[in-house]
């Protein structure tokens, strides 16, 4: 095959995806102390994210001394969000009240009022825009729960910087407009 520039540039539409066109939707539990604000400004604050992956399993079954494989059940792994930090901490309160709920820190029990799944997971989303601002795919957490918030680091030498940290999701899987 021959390098040819102008079918390479042919066969990549849109010029690319871009990976800074983004946006994370995030709906906090009631669980959650000032969860309405916290997840109107998540949209603003969520600097960097991912589109999700997802892993197919396998099931090794030997015959007569050969392996043969079959496939197995789906795993998601973990969601990161980076979250930029603003003086109010509204966003990093909502996510330790959230947390706390689920399990607190001094009394390692879980409030009443998450008592069950649906009352401490969220349904979430991230979306990946085009470069003429219109949607092209959207993936949504199902059964959302943030699993850690990040330490920020403090640092005298740290000058013109904002602080910034990071909160991971377990879910229970994804689904987008390809998935049935």
């Amino acid at each position: 095959m021959a390098f040819n520039v102008a079918e390479f540039r042919s066969q990549l539409i849109g010029d690319g995806a871009r990976p800074n066109l983004f946006a994370v939707t995030l709906v906090f539990p009631t669980i959650a102390s000032n969860g309405a604000a916290a997840g109107q400004k998540t949209t603003f604050m969520a600097k960097a994210a991912q589109l999700p992956g997802s892993s197919q399993g396998t099931v090794p079954v030997y015959y007569f001394g050969r392996e043969t494989k079959f496939a197995g059940n789906k795993t998601f792994p973990d969601w990161t969000l980076q979250i930029i930090n603003d003086e109010d901490f509204l966003i990093r309160n909502a996510f330790e009240s959230w947390m706390n709920a689920i399990n607190s820190n001094e009394g390692n029990v879980r409030n009443a009022a998450a008592s069950n799944p649906s009352s401490y997971t969220v349904e979430a989303s991230v979306s990946q825009y085009g470069k003429t601002g219109n949607i092209i795919k959207t993936y949504n957490f199902v059964g959302m729960f943030p699993i850690d918030v990040a330490p920020i680091d403090l640092d005298w030498s740290s000058n013109d910087s904002i602080e910034e940290y990071s909160v991971t999701f377990a879910y229970q899987y994804w689904t987008n407009d390809q998935t049935s």
